[in-house]
């Protein structure tokens, strides 16, 4: 079992082909791309965590995609995932291999842990907020609309300054 993240898909968007400068002609040329490349890293038993913005279609009709897509699926409600509740879940911390994560649609300045060189992912932003310390913009435009797994994120932070707000720790001196 592998874990993988995504947000922004936007599944059955006309206009985020033109707002965010996708290569796709039409709604079903996107949405039929998005979800081979998904298919082609995600494996049936692979769990992907959905940092909203799936669909702006109903329940019925966001269904229908993710009946198509490989992998288990969690979802976070972004600003376009009207098919979720009101009150369903924005925010989720969990951990994979010993590593902290923070999930949520939009970028934080701070976040729980951070200070402990947390990782928090994001959407929302497609691309085009600059990311500081241990955050990264998980959308599929950042990612030449696939989704991003969990050792991809690893190589990336490893790379990535340590969060501004880190806590030094000194060891004790006798």
């Amino acid at each position: 079992m592998k874990y993988f993240f995504t947000s922004d898909e936007h599944y059955g968007h006309f206009n985020i082909i033109s707002y965010c400068q996708r290569p796709f002609v039409d709604t079903e040329e996107m949405d039929n791309s998005l979800i081979a490349r998904h298919n082609e890293v995600v494996g049936v038993d692979d769990v992907v965590y959905h940092l909203g913005d799936f669909t702006l279609k109903d329940n019925d009709i966001a269904q229908n995609y993710i009946r198509r897509l490989s992998g288990k699926h969690i979802f976070l409600k972004g600003s376009h995932d009207n098919w979720l509740p009101n009150d369903y879940q924005k925010i989720l911390e969990l951990k994979i291999d010993d590593q902290y994560l923070v999930l949520c649609h939009y970028a934080m300045k701070v976040w729980s842990r951070s200070h402990y060189n947390s990782w928090q992912l994001f959407g929302h932003s497609h691309g085009y907020l600059e990311e500081a310390g241990k955050q990264l913009d998980v959308g599929v435009d950042t990612n030449n609309f696939y989704p991003y797994s969990f050792e991809e994120i690893k190589k990336i932070m490893n790379k990535k300054e340590d969060n501004f707000n880190k806590v030094q720790i000194h060891e004790k001196r006798n």
